[in-house]
């Protein structure tokens, strides 16, 4: 008799569950599936959320913490400071710090581990890539050349900017301008606008520089205040204060440095030892930032052009 009973009851079971089973799909709406992790919001630990894909992102920008240090190149300087503010504002728990101290020195600083990233305004040595450095290019720069504004000199061709800094044309009276001596400034060794400079003239070792000087600012600084002073500067630094001369007929500007037609350019880089896939989390997190529609944005406000372009 038990056992009648206990039978029956389970065909009672099954029945109820096949009416459960077959009840109305049309009219049922199925539940997402439990997702691990789920907030108050419905943003998952993936960050996967209709209702709250903003908020995600805001914890996104807040969870990377530490510090990043970049050093090296002075015609970075503005750039660099550039990104470092952006991304800060990006990332509040994260620092990153930019010193200057020369390109070469820069590289030398991360390859020695001193730095996160060693900036260069110049394209990496052999012995510096022998050593474990990788060129990592983030932008394309021109190098303009200046003088003190009252110089009626607004042109040079290729071959008078290398006689002139080779020492076989001392001066501006045979240029077409004032019987005035010729003061050439120059940064000082090591510098990556002065590498790239001389570089692209083929006049390594060969300059006869009155003064090396050993940053951007000061090169600017004594070519706008000494008569008959001509340097070289970042043209994302230029300003009233100097006057900045055609090269070939060519004016130094972003334009003419995109199609090739001005001569005087070099590469922004930001080096690191080893691929950038094998850095920190910080690391490739701010190379992200460089490489995304933000980056670009910030690389064409300081005067440089971004080389996704």
């Amino acid at each position: 008799m038990k056992k009648k009973i206990f039978a029956l009851a389970a065909a009672g079971a099954m029945a109820l569950g096949m009416i459960a089973c077959g009840s109305e799909p049309s009219s049922v709406t199925t539940a997402a599936p439990e997702t691990k992790g789920t907030t108050e919001a419905g943003t998952t630990e993936a960050g996967k959320s209709s209702a709250g894909a903003e908020e995600t992102t805001a914890e996104e920008k807040t969870e990377l913490k530490g510090s990043v240090i970049m050093a090296g190149s002075t015609s970075m300087e503005k750039f660099a400071n550039a990104l470092a503010e952006a991304f800060m504002e990006d990332h509040p728990d994260v620092t990153v710090q930019a010193e200057f101290t020369g390109s070469s020195a820069g590289v030398e600083s991360v390859l020695a581990g001193q730095c996160d990233i060693g900036n260069s305004s110049r394209n990496l040595k052999d012995e510096e890539k022998g050593k474990g450095a990788v060129e990592n290019i983030v932008a394309i720069d021109g190098i303009a050349v200046v003088t003190d504004p009252s110089n009626t000199v607004d042109n040079l061709t290729k071959e008078q900017l290398i006689s002139i800094y080779t020492g076989e044309v001392t001066n501006w009276s045979d240029l077409g301008g004032s019987n005035m001596p010729i003061v050439v400034v120059g940064r000082e060794a090591g510098s990556g606008t002065r590498g790239a400079f001389e570089e692209i003239l083929g006049i390594e070792d060969a300059c006869k520089y009155a003064n090396e000087l050993d940053s951007t600012g000061a090169v600017m600084a004594k070519a706008a205040s000494i008569p008959g002073a001509i340097g070289y500067v970042s043209l994302d630094v230029i300003d009233e204060s100097v006057n900045v001369l055609k090269l070939e007929g060519i004016e130094a500007n972003e334009a003419n440095i995109k199609d090739g037609s001005y001569f005087l350019s070099r590469p922004f880089v930001m080096a690191t030892k080893g691929e950038i896939s094998e850095q920190n989390e910080l690391v490739q997190a701010l190379f992200d930032y460089v490489h995304s529609d933000k980056g670009t944005e910030l690389i064409s406000s300081v005067g440089l052009i971004p080389v996704t372009e």
